[in-house]
């Protein structure tokens, strides 16, 4: 798949739940996670963050919204329940893209909402742990972006392999099937 993502959070006020999220975003092969405000605590962090993803994929801290910045070309996504949020099963994501995750209790704030190019939701009855909802918005993107083969029309699971594109195989295959 081409391009990249990221996972973070604003304001987030338990900690182990930011731990939650980065190991999520570690488990969805994300490029970085980030912190945006709240008081960072690795112990706590180590307490929920099992894969010690903190150690294993770039962390970024950002004292504020203000002070907070992503890679040039990189699209902030935030994940809220809003009127104007575009629901995740319409939403085509884009290539570079950073997704933010509100604290607990009041979502993202303004000031972030303010900096995201697009926000959607879950459609759901009502918000969610945010590792939970991270991982619905990774595995998402990971299930529209990248080459899987298609559902089977009955249930089970299919054995069918990805179908390769109409130029043919991978210039690789080509040079290696040459030298045989």
């Amino acid at each position: 798949m081409r391009g990249y993502s990221a996972l973070g959070v604003e304001g987030v006020s338990k900690m182990r739940n930011a731990g939650a999220v980065i190991r999520t975003a570690h488990a969805f092969h994300a490029s970085f996670a980030f912190m945006v405000g709240g008081e960072f605590s690795q112990r706590e962090i180590i307490q929920s963050d099992t894969s010690k993803a903190i150690e294993q994929l770039p962390f970024h801290m950002f004292d504020s919204v203000a002070d907070f910045r992503l890679p040039q070309g990189c699209q902030l996504v935030g994940i809220e329940l809003t009127e104007d949020a575009h629901l995740l099963p319409s939403f085509r994501h884009p290539r570079m893209a950073a997704y933010v995750l509100g604290s607990e209790r009041m979502g993202l704030s303004d000031n972030m909402l303010e900096l995201c190019d697009h926000v959607i939701q879950i459609p759901t009855r009502f918000s969610l742990n945010l590792a939970v909802a991270g991982a619905l918005v990774l595995y998402d993107r990971m299930q529209s972006m990248e080459r899987f083969a298609p559902r089977p029309l009955m249930p089970g699971g299919g054995t069918e392999v990805p179908e390769i594109p109409a130029f043919g195989d991978p210039l690789w295959v080509r040079k290696h099937n040459r030298s045989k």
